[in-house]
């Protein structure tokens, strides 16, 4: 009876204090919430349900943190939140990007103020400048821009990384993506390509030059070239980076993640998932974030669509077609 009533006070305290009985529940541990958006592209292609259970696996044998992960592109239940050290969204994004809809943007924004986390994935770190870019610029430290940001499929080669938790434990990797630059970054932290002070740490992790070739596209959407993207030739590009935020609360953007087989590659994947424990507060192990998946995991999980067509025999090389504008 006495330890009845100890539980019972204990999580009605917990309530009352804004909290929730997971709290209690999770022993203390660091929360991550990671929100997977609707099934998206041709497949293999923004597998987000699929990448974000392959990320939750991974995660499992960290200490310290414990991970909820939703799907569709928005909780459940928003009283999940209450106990959440992080939010990590990896989705499309753009005017239907699952952070500005349905009042989602003032939801996280009463996060933000309390010093939660925020993490953006691929195109999740898309918005919007009218409906979210303040925000973004406030919470990530930059995000993409349609037709000032830059999307091609390039190969760019990672090889040199700042001291910081969410490196640890990577080595140099080279990989083709659709990897995203020339970010709308908050004035303070220019290019985005050196470590930055505004009132909070800004450092850039995955840093690399792409090509003149890159440079002069195709892009994936709208196809360029874009005049401002070529006169940079020759300059580095940021296509990860972290931020430590003056509210308290951290926050990352990762422009990879197009091709659901990437996350077979160990590196490509130990620097996400650093990121991930790191936003949430938790501690980054020492090398890093240990796991491994096997070919065979990467064809778990995907989200039913339509096999590609051919056109005389041939697989076309898929470009997403993005209507920010009109919210397609």
């Amino acid at each position: 009876m006495m330890k009845m009533r100890f539980l019972m006070v204990l999580g009605l305290g917990g309530l009352l204090a804004g909290g929730s009985v997971f709290g209690v529940t999770a022993e203390g541990k660091k929360k991550l919430v990671l929100i997977a958006g609707k099934p998206s592209h041709p497949p293999m292609m923004h597998e987000f349900r699929a990448g974000s259970i392959l990320l939750e696996q991974c995660l499992k044998g960290v200490p310290g943190l414990v991970v909820e992960r939703h799907e569709m592109g928005w909780v459940t239940d928003e009283k999940t939140f209450a106990d959440a050290d992080a939010v990590v969204i990896y989705s499309d994004g753009g005017a239907k990007h699952p952070a500005v809809v349905d009042g989602h943007l003032e939801t996280l924004k009463g996060l933000m103020a309390k010093g939660v986390g925020f993490g953006c994935m691929h195109y999740g770190v898309e918005v919007v400048a009218d409906q979210a870019g303040a925000e973004f610029q406030k919470w990530l430290g930059g995000h993409y821009e349609n037709s000032y940001s830059c999307n091609p499929i390039w190969e760019p080669k990672f090889e040199s990384f700042p001291e910081h938790a969410v490196t640890r434990g990577v080595k140099p990797f080279q990989i083709q993506d659709e990897w995203y630059f020339n970010m709308r970054f908050r004035p303070a932290f220019g290019d985005g390509i050196a470590m930055a002070k505004d009132g909070g740490d800004f450092v850039p992790i995955l840093v690399a030059v792409p090509s003149d070739a890159t440079r002069d596209g195709p892009y994936v959407y709208p196809k360029g070239p874009y005049p401002h993207i070529q006169a940079e030739k020759g300059q580095p590009e940021a296509m990860m980076w972290t931020v430590e935020r003056t509210d308290g609360g951290r926050g990352f953007g990762f422009t990879g993640g197009h091709f659901h087989l990437n996350w077979g590659n160990d590196d490509f994947r130990k620097v996400v998932l650093n990121a991930l424990v790191w936003v949430s507060g938790a501690e980054v192990p020492e090398g890093g974030v240990a796991s491994s998946v096997a070919s065979g995991q990467l064809h778990e999980n995907l989200d039913p669509k339509p096999e590609k067509k051919k056109v005389s025999g041939v697989v076309p090389r898929v470009f997403e077609r993005r209507q920010v504008a009109s919210g397609e």
